[in-house]
C-alpha cells in the first residue's frame, strides 16, 4: 500500500531503446522494447508505462483498458438483466460500477481494486435473491471475473509483494464467506477467480521485481561511475601535485640562500636586519621539510620504503618541458605512431623563460594526448603544434580517425587523460577545448598563460 516515489529511469530506458533493435530484427526488438516498458515501475500517481519513450506505448493502458470499459460496460449490463433477471436500474448501476473504475487503476490501482472488489460482492449479494441465477456462475459472473483479472495486472505492475498478497487473500476470504449463502443450482466461481487472480499478480509482480532490481543495479553503477570519477581525479591532483613539489622546492631554496648569504653579500647590514633575514631563513626551511613530508605522503611511500623501487630514479629526475617536447615526439614515432611536431620559432628558446608550472604542464597535456591518440586511435595521422609567445603558451594535438577498424587497446582505462589535462590548465589558469571532429578525429587545444591572471600587472 505504499505511495513512494521511484527514481525515473527514463533516460537509461530511451537510451537501450536506441540501441535494442536491428534493422533486420523488428519483431523481437519490438518485444524486447514492450518488456522493457513492462517491467519499468512507475512513480507513484503516474499511470503505467509513463516513463516509456514512445507516445504510443505512454498510451497504450489507456486504449488496452479503454477497450475493456467500453466491451464490459455493455456486457454486463445485459448479462445482469437478461440472464440474471436483476432489474434494469441495478444492473446498469453495478455494471458501471464494476466497469468504469478500471480507469483508475492506470494511476490508482488499490483504490480502484476496493472500489471493484466492493460493486462485485454487492452484485453477488443481490445474485442470491435472482430469479434467474440457477444454473449460472456465482458468485463472480465471466464478466466479472474478467474485469477483475485487468484489474489484478494493473496492481502487479504497480504494488508491492506484501499489497499483493494482502489484496489476493481479501478476494479469498470475501469468496469464501459469500459461498455460505451459495444459491442452489449455481456454479460456484470463487476458486476459478482465486486461482486466475494469483497467477495474474505472480506474474505481473515478477516483472515489476525484475524491473526495481534492474532499477537498483543502474543506480548502483551510477554511484560507483561517479565515485571512480571522484577518484581519478584525485589520483590526478596528487600526481600534479608531486611533480610541481620540485618547482616550489627550487623557488623555497633559493629564498633561504639567498636570505642565509643576505649578510656577507650586503656589508654594513645591521643587527635587526640580520636577525630578520635569518627568520625568512629558518621559515624557508622549516617550510621545506613540511614539503617533504607531504611529498613523502603524497607518494605513499611509507616507513619500509614501500613504492620507492619502481620509479625511484624518476623522481629524482628533472621535470621536462617544452624542451624535450622532441624525445618525446620521436619515441612515438619509434612505437609506430605517425606524429609530425610543429614548434614556432624560438619557441623551444622561449620555454626557458615560461613559469615552471606552465613548461611542465604543456609536456605533460602533450604527453597524455599522444598516449590517448596511441590508445584508442592507434595508426591515426597526429600533428603537434607549440606556439609561445609574450602571453601565453598554445598546445595543439589534431590526430585523424584510425587507419584501421580495430577495437580500443584499453577498454577499461582510468581516464586520467582529460581529467589529467583540465587539472594542469586550471593550475596554471588557462583554457582547454577537447572534442571530435568531423572526420573522426579529435582534437586538443589548451592556451596556458605565462603571468598568473590574479596577480596585479602594475
Amino acid at each position: 500500500m505504499s505511495d513512494e516515489p521511484r527514481t525515473r529511469p527514463s533516460g537509461r530506458i530511451r537510451a537501450h531503446f536506441r540501441t535494442s533493435s536491428a534493422a533486420g530484427d523488428r519483431v523481437p526488438g519490438a518485444l524486447a522494447r514492450l518488456a522493457l516498458v513492462l517491467r519499468t515501475p512507475a512513480g507513484a500517481a503516474q499511470p503505467l508505462f509513463a516513463q516509456a519513450p514512445e507516445r504510443w506505448q505512454r498510451a497504450m493502458p489507456f486504449l488496452v483498458v479503454g477497450v475493456f470499459v467500453v466491451t464490459l460496460l455493455p456486457v454486463t449490463i445485459t448479462v445482469l438483466s437478461d440472464d440474471y433477471g436483476v432489474g434494469g436500474g441495478w444492473a446498469g448501476a453495478l455494471g458501471v460500477a464494476q466497469t468504469v473504475p478500471l480507469l483508475l487503476a492506470l494511476t490508482r490501482p488499490l483504490h480502484a481494486w476496493i472500489v471493484v472488489l466492493a460493486a462485485d460482492t454487492v452484485a453477488a449479494v443481490l445474485l442470491i435473491g435472482a430469479d434467474k441465477v440457477a444454473g449460472h456462475s456465482w458468485p463472480w459472473p465471466p464478466m466479472t471475473i474478467v474485469g477483475y483479472l485487468v484489474l489484478m495486472a494493473c496492481l502487479g505492475l504497480r504494488e508491492p509483494v506484501r499489497t499483493l498478497v494482502g489484496v489476493w487473500l481479501a478476494t479469498g476470504v470475501v469468496g469464501t464467506v459469500l459461498g455460505f449463502s451459495q444459491p442452489a443450482g449455481v456454479t460456484n466461481t470463487n476458486a476459478l477467480l482465486f486461482v486466475l487472480g494469483g497467477v495474474m499478480l505472480v506474474l505481473t509482480g515478477a516483472l515489476r521485481g525484475l524491473g526495481d532490481a534492474q532499477q537498483r543495479v543502474a543506480e548502483q553503477e551510477s554511484i560507483s561511475e561517479a565515485e571512480r570519477s571522484r577518484r581519478t581525479l584525485l589520483e590526478e591532483r596528487a600526481r600534479i601535485a608531486r611533480e610541481l613539489h620540485d618547482v616550489v622546492a627550487h623557488h623555497m631554496s633559493v629564498i633561504t640562500v639567498q636570505a642565509d648569504s643576505a649578510p656577507y653579500r650586503v656589508p654594513g647590514m645591521s643587527e635587526p636586519v640580520r636577525e630578520e633575514f635569518a627568520a625568512i631563513a629558518a621559515s624557508a626551511r622549516e617550510s621545506l621539510g613540511e614539503m617533504r613530508r607531504l611529498l613523502t605522503v603524497l607518494r605513499g611511500d611509507g616507513a619500509n620504503g614501500a613504492g620507492s623501487s619502481d620509479g625511484a630514479d624518476g623522481e629524482r629526475a628533472p621535470q621536462p618541458g617544452i624542451d624535450r617536447l622532441q624525445q618525446l615526439v620521436e619515441a612515438t614515432v619509434r612505437a609506430g605512431q605517425p606524429v609530425e611536431l610543429s614548434l614556432a620559432a624560438g619557441a623551444a628558446g622561449a620555454a626557458g623563460a615560461a613559469p615552471p608550472a606552465v613548461d611542465l604542464s604543456a609536456y605533460r597535456i602533450v604527453q597524455e594526448a599522444l598516449a590517448n591518440v596511441v590508445r584508442h586511435a592507434p595508426g591515426a595521422p597526429t600533428r603537434v603544434s607549440v606556439t609561445v609567445d609574450e602571453d601565453e603558451v598554445l598546445v595543439l594535438v589534431v590526430n585523424g580517425p584510425a587507419r584501421d577498424a580495430v577495437v580500443e587497446l584499453e577498454s577499461s582505462g582510468t581516464g586520467h587523460g582529460l581529467v589529467g589535462m583540465r587539472e594542469r590548465v586550471r593550475l596554471t589558469g588557462g583554457t582547454l577545448d577537447t572534442g571530435p571532429l568531423p572526420d573522426g578525429g579529435f582534437r586538443v587545444a589548451a592556451r596556458l598563460p605565462l603571468h598568473d591572471p590574479t596577480e596585479d600587472p602594475s
